[in-house]
């Protein structure tokens, strides 16, 4: 299997020819989105020989690499085991960063979860051996920034199994967050199936300055394009602005794209890229990139007038942008800094903050470190200490030896700050928090790149806002959360008024990265005989049993295990948290299903009525005593249905309990297309007032399924209990070949049986 330089090569061989047919098929100049995915693609054509459209066409795609993350790589490699092949078929790797808890600091943390996890641990680092995937121990990084030091090349294509895959944008690389099904199919050496998408352009004029950061451009754009603003689409970035830009800053931006629903971000190689290269050694990718620089940003028409070839085009003016807080419960609710007094006031939030985090997968880089260590020694320097916990995250053992050599890692410890592993931490919700009980209302300020309710601490009353790691320290030491770093001052334990200095900070090392040696483990040079490692007795894995194809008949008469009211998340959908324990393990998983959806028809959350029995349950319980009762059920649900993590668990839980159809008034991307690799049905309103039709008590026939065919609807038929009935019709978004992994009952069977 080729890496490195020479998979680069063989990237860059393709692209001249492969632009210029893709311009002759569309009859247009091309945006770098279009020359990426035009590069990687099999057929300029849909399947019926016709050019791809945007937010229409399904394309098929080859990706450079796959990456994986601990939580996600359990359930896919355990489906990769019955794809029947003896290697993966492209690069890969795993990256254990999700199952390390914070708690205490670093070192420790690290050898508690190595100690709790160690038969994950010894899984995922068998089947790699034995099928050719490279293994990122414990304690080496977060996934994204280990790709972005490592493996990331400018117009390049991977995939991820986790939804802030995007972050490898800002080295100029196509990166799509997928689920484990998608990647199975990769790496078996299939193509990636996708939805040809829409082009935002995203015009970044002038340069940022202060205490704005690159991930105020994000937060800002958060508030222009909300939660769905961006689906079905890639981001590009372009204009001298973005130039401005670190390349660490350029995946700090993309990588909280994955937030408004894009399906990637990108942005175009320039200087900042190769400096990067170069400092993390890879001068010889440096070298290649130089060369095909034309191939490796937008085609000169497109920068001339972006509105022309960009479905919309939205212009930020970094010289004139401030810093930023989104929150609470949604990283769409944008706060300019200068109105978070007044905001704050008028919404009874509290203006203290009870911790400020710093870091995750979006701002651990040298560049976020060194600008809030240089705040923090301001800050010391005055005799202040940080008023609350303030908790670090590096992104990878590379960054944490190289920030314990600089002197940050000193200066964050003298000021009270606690430095945790290289690892996700509370940004997904591994976070034991001592200091704040669950159903305590509180204020935290983070600079991670989801703010769910509940998803840091588990506690649905934590206040949880997203801002700068510059901002989120400056608030570490004033306590408040309408602190404004340009106008505010804190008193000084001798009376005087500090004001906090603008941040500085180098955006590389100037003594170089000290690399980590230690966390790669290469793959097997002969897999074979290595023997993949589960506990037939485990509660925490599980080999895998195929779904049921389909029947061959309408779905009749399914009861309504849930209507789904306002957001619903995959963290809604398969909550994360303690149920991390259990993702490679489907049946005890599936017992946090739908535990966090708010029910609509009585405004509680996580349980429903079984009809069968009028009992109330929790969701799980009603699903498997349907189940068992030998029927299937259907859930409904709102607008963005499935916004979140990648975790395919959302898709694979409700397939495995007996769900049939999920039907919503529209769908998050990765959502939708783990349904379709699961052998569910994604369904949407034709009408979307028609959800308020559905009843609690009523039975549901999906009419039209022996015809199902591209692009033609399907009609629901409600039976109420009072012996009315309503119909109406529902689309859905499958391609031919998303029909036959229908048929098949799944994806996966799909490919183990041939007919992929």
């Amino acid at each position: 299997m080729i890496d490195g330089v020479e998979l680069i090569q063989k990237t860059y061989s393709k692209m001249k020819a492969k632009h210029a047919e893709a311009r002759a098929a569309l009859g247009r100049p091309l945006t770098l989105t279009e020359k990426i995915l035009a590069t990687h693609l099999e057929a300029i054509a849909d399947e019926d020989g016709k050019p791809l459209v945007r937010k229409k066409s399904y394309a098929n795609l080859y990706p450079d690499r796959v990456a994986l993350q601990d939580a996600t790589a359990q359930m896919a490699l355990l489906q990769f085991m019955h794809a029947g092949k003896r290697e993966v078929a492209v690069p890969s790797t795993v990256h254990c960063d999700h199952l390390i808890q914070a708690h205490v600091g670093a070192k420790p943390d690290l050898l508690r979860a190595v100690d709790e996890n160690q038969e994950v641990y010894d899984f995922l680092q068998t089947v790699a051996q034995k099928y050719g995937l490279g293994f990122w121990r414990p304690g080496a990084g977060i996934i994204h920034q280990v790709v972005l030091e490592n493996y990331a090349f400018p117009g390049g294509m991977m995939i991820g199994t986790d939804s802030h895959t995007p972050n490898a944008g800002g080295l100029g690389m196509i990166a799509i967050g997928i689920g484990g099904a998608d990647a199975v199919d990769v790496m078996a050496g299939l193509p990636l199936n996708l939805r040809w998408p829409g082009v935002i352009g995203v015009k970044l004029t002038g340069k940022l300055s202060g205490f704005a950061s690159p991930k105020d451009v994000i937060l800002k754009l958060m508030g222009i394009l909300t939660v769905k603003g961006g689906t079905n689409h890639i981001v590009e970035f372009f204009g001298e602005g973005a130039a401005s830009i670190s390349c660490t800053g350029k995946g700090t931006i993309a990588n909280m794209g994955a937030e408004h629903g894009a399906t990637t971000s990108v942005f175009a190689y320039d200087a900042s890229m190769e400096r990067y290269l170069r400092a993390t050694s890879r001068g010889a990718w440096a070298d290649l990139a130089n060369l095909h620089q034309a191939e490796l940003a937008a085609d000169p028409e497109v920068l001339a007038d972006p509105a022309k070839f960009y479905d919309r085009v939205v212009e930020i003016d970094l010289s004139s942008l401030e810093p930023h807080l989104v929150g609470p419960h949604t990283p769409d609710l944008a706060h300019p800094i200068s109105t978070m007094k007044a905001t704050v006031k008028r919404e009874g939030w509290p203006e203290a903050i009870s911790s400020a985090l710093i870091g995750s997968c979006t701002n651990s880089s040298y560049e976020d470190v060194s600008r809030a260590a240089s705040l923090a020694d301001a800050a010391m320097k005055a005799g202040l200490k940080a008023k609350v916990p303030y908790l670090i995250s590096p992104g990878s053992e590379t960054i944490h030896l190289t920030m314990k050599r600089d002197g940050q890692m000193a200066t964050f410890n003298a000021i009270g700050g606690t430095v945790l592993s290289n690892a996700c931490g509370p940004c997904i919700g591994q976070w034991k928090r001592d200091d704040v009980t669950s159903g305590t209302k509180n204020a935290i300020v983070t600079s991670f790149n989801r703010n769910f309710r509940a998803r840091n601490d588990s506690n649905p009353e934590t206040l949880a806002f997203i801002g700068g790691p510059e901002q989120v320290t400056v608030m570490a030491f004033s306590g408040r959360l309408d602190f404004d770093p340009r106008t505010d001052t804190i008193k000084t334990p001798d009376g005087k008024d500090f004001k906090f200095p603008e941040p500085r900070g180098d955006e590389l090392p100037t003594q170089g990265f000290l690399v980590d040696k230690e966390g790669l483990l290469a793959p097997a040079a002969d897999g074979s005989k290595v023997q993949v490692k589960v506990d037939p007795a485990s509660t925490r894995l599980a080999l895998l049993d195929k779904f049921a194809p389909w029947n061959g008949r309408d779905v009749v008469d399914a009861p309504v295990l849930l209507k789904a009211k306002g957001k619903c998340t995959t963290d809604h959908i398969s909550a994360a948290g303690k149920w991390l324990t259990y993702r490679g393990h489907l049946d005890n998983i599936s017992n946090n299903l739908y535990i966090g959806a708010t029910n609509a028809f009585t405004d509680k959350v996580g349980e429903g009525k079984n009809i069968l029995t009028g009992e109330t349950k929790p969701f799980p319980d009603v699903a498997r005593a349907y189940k068992a009762a030998g029927k299937t059920w259907v859930v409904f649900g709102d607008e963005n249905f499935g916004e979140g993590s990648s975790r395919e668990h959302a898709a694979m839980e409700p397939r495995h309990l007996g769900g049939a159809a999920i039907i919503v008034r529209s769908f998050a991307r990765i959502h939708e297309s783990n349904l379709k690799k699961q052998g569910m049905l994604p369904l949407t309103f034709a009408n979307a007032a028609d959800y308020d039709k559905v009843r609690e008590d009523d039975l549901v026939t999906l009419q039209g399924l022996p015809q199902l065919a591209p692009g033609k609807p399907l009609t629901v038929v409600l039976k109420h209990k009072d012996g009315g009935t309503d119909s109406f019709s529902v689309n859905h978004t499958m391609s031919a070949e998303q029909i036959e992994w229908f048929k098949a009952g799944s994806a996966l069977n799909a490919v183990a049986g041939g007919t992929k």
